[in-house]
């Protein structure tokens, strides 16, 4: 699903659907919705990849002694998906230094994603 706030996200997110629609040749299944209420995951659904690794794990639990820094932390997420496969190799190595991991956390890091981002 899209949320959208306002008729210019609408128009966005539509065109966006729709250019996807054509570069691929299928129908896209996402629905594009006012956004009316948010609601946060428990906390260990959050960053879910993240947390099936147990030293990226023990670096980010260091740094966010509290649940919910970790939640809203920013290094955290990127870290979440590049773990996940997501992103690109360009960006990974743009940013592995300033996500506050030690030299073996980047290692670690580099290790897991490399190959998922190669896909």
């Amino acid at each position: 699903m899209i949320f959208y706030h306002d008729g210019e996200q609408r128009r966005l997110a539509e065109t966006a659907k729709e250019q996807r629609q054509t570069s691929s040749g299928q129908q896209t299944a996402t629905e594009i919705i006012p956004y009316s209420e948010f609601w946060r995951a428990e906390d260990y659904h959050q960053k879910y990849a993240l947390r099936g690794t147990k030293d990226l794990m023990a670096e980010f639990e260091a740094i966010y002694p509290e649940a919910a820094e970790f939640v809203d932390s920013t290094a955290a997420a990127r870290v979440n998906g590049y773990v996940g496969g997501h992103g690109t190799i360009a960006r990974l190595e743009a940013e592995i230094e300033i996500l506050g991991l030690s030299a073996e956390g980047r290692r670690i890091l580099e290790e897991l994603a490399l190959p998922r981002l190669r896909r």
